[in-house]
């Protein structure tokens, strides 16, 4: 009897032994799935209501029961709780707590319901929280950029290919593609919260439960669609997981296509924007600097989000069904990338709030780098009816005689422009200012 005590409780007569350090240690999740508390607490009382609803526990039992978990979560919020890694994890810390205060019925709270169908409710409820408080700091950030768009409608930069200057265009387009961006980053977060919106809960282990228990009840309760149609697909699917991440990790992409830009403009060769002092770092060696830290901080947290993606796929891979212990590797990278997805949003957000374009450089350089070269192409097609390819070849002779003069198109005469091509009107320099 002595050994059977000094069993690890969770298990029951099964076990004789504890466990040895090292396995308490690789078998524990305590240390990050306690982020899950809210949504277990709340899993739990739906399902003590539905057990109570179904004449499975006593109406006061239920009472006692739930009077219980709501003195545990006020416990959590003042920092009172004490985690413990013996106990593994989240759902059986706060079970054990239930016993210490409740005694003997609390052990009823977990009839017809396993940890594999409890966890899976619990990540569900965490992500599709995680994803509304996204999309809320993604819909923040698309204000910013929609008002520099309607604040610099008018002011013209150059548009790139190659990191070339290409053709002009407005500073409001150039960011408004990233505001489009950001729109169907916002689209498939609200799509994978759709899909993950099923209640895994009451697949107990695996098969179901005998007990008489209303599922649609606890799921609604929940704030899920529906309950999940199969039980051994309740307790094992992570796709959500895996695609909770891809899209952490495209909208991480995104920011850092934008970052990468905001780094370049700051350079003095570009100078196309100037970062506020808050969003800025120095360095320890050379006085003069000024560093886009936060911008490149954005650029490199994308490789982050990445990993996360590739780490939990590859934990899925090969998978036999139901449940593996292999699963509980799928909160850590959730949990990380919506920590850094939202420092991410969160530092645009802020650096292009106090960011100042210089809209005279731009325009300067859309001016400097021959763009209008594609409309010049384009008025020899529609005016003289070149075919394209002979407009293209003459358009590049005008662009290499204003290279030699070292002028810009608009300031070459109309006689240079006719050694080119003779039938070249002066309609032309309709289109070779990139204002008009």
């Amino acid at each position: 009897m002595s050994n059977k005590n000094n069993a690890n409780q969770m298990w029951g007569g099964r076990f004789d032994a504890a466990p040895s350090n090292i396995m308490e240690q690789i078998n524990a999740s305590i240390g990050f799935d306690k982020r899950m508390w809210r949504q277990d607490i709340r899993g739990s009382i739906a399902h003590t209501t539905m057990l109570s609803k179904q004449g499975i526990i006593t109406k006061d039992e239920a009472i006692e029961i739930i009077n219980g978990l709501n003195a545990i979560a006020e416990e959590i919020k003042s920092g009172a709780f004490e985690f413990k890694p013996a106990l593994e994890d989240i759902h059986m810390n706060i079970e054990a707590r239930l016993q210490e205060m409740i005694g003997d019925v609390a052990g009823k709270l977990h009839t017809a319901r396993s940890r594999n169908d409890q966890v899976a409710t619990d990540l569900r409820m965490w992500t599709r929280d995680a994803i509304d408080e996204i999309i809320h700091l993604i819909e923040d950030l698309q204000c910013v950029l929609s008002d520099l768009e309607e604040k610099h409608k008018n002011d013209i930069m150059p548009g790139f290919t190659h990191l070339q200057a290409a053709q002009p265009i407005t500073l409001a387009m150039h960011l408004g593609a990233y505001n489009q961006m950001l729109c169907r980053d916002k689209s498939r977060f609200i799509d994978a919260r759709k899909r993950l919106n099923q209640c895994p809960l009451g697949s107990a282990a695996l098969a179901g439960t005998p007990y008489p228990i209303d599922r649609v009840f606890t799921a609604q309760k929940l704030g899920f669609d529906a309950p999940m149609a199969n039980t051994l697909d309740g307790v094992s699917a992570r796709d959500f997981v895996n695609e909770f991440l891809f899209c952490t990790a495209q909208t991480g992409l995104h920011l850092s296509r934008l970052a990468e830009e905001i780094i370049i403009w700051a350079t003095p060769q570009f100078n196309f924007i100037q970062l506020s002092d808050a969003w800025s770092t120095g360095s320890s060696i050379m006085p003069q600097k000024k560093n886009p830290d936060a911008a490149e901080l954005v650029r490199g947290k994308t490789g982050r989000l990445n990993g996360n993606l590739v780490q939990m796929m590859t934990v899925l891979k090969g998978l036999p069904l139901a449940y593996n212990k292999d699963l509980q590797e799928d909160k850590e990278p959730v949990f990380d990338s919506f920590d850094a997805i939202s420092l991410c949003i969160q530092a645009m957000k802020g650096m292009l709030e106090g960011a100042k374009f210089n809209t005279k450089a731009m325009l300067n350089s859309a001016e400097m780098g021959y763009t209008t070269a594609t409309a010049l192409a384009d008025w020899l097609v529609m005016n003289l009816g070149l075919p394209f390819r002979d407009a293209h070849h003459v358009t590049g002779a005008i662009v290499k005689m204003a290279e030699n003069k070292g002028c810009k198109l608009d300031e070459l005469d109309l006689s240079d422009l006719q050694a080119i091509h003779e039938s070249i009107t002066n309609d032309i320099f309709n289109v070779l200012s990139v204002k008009k």
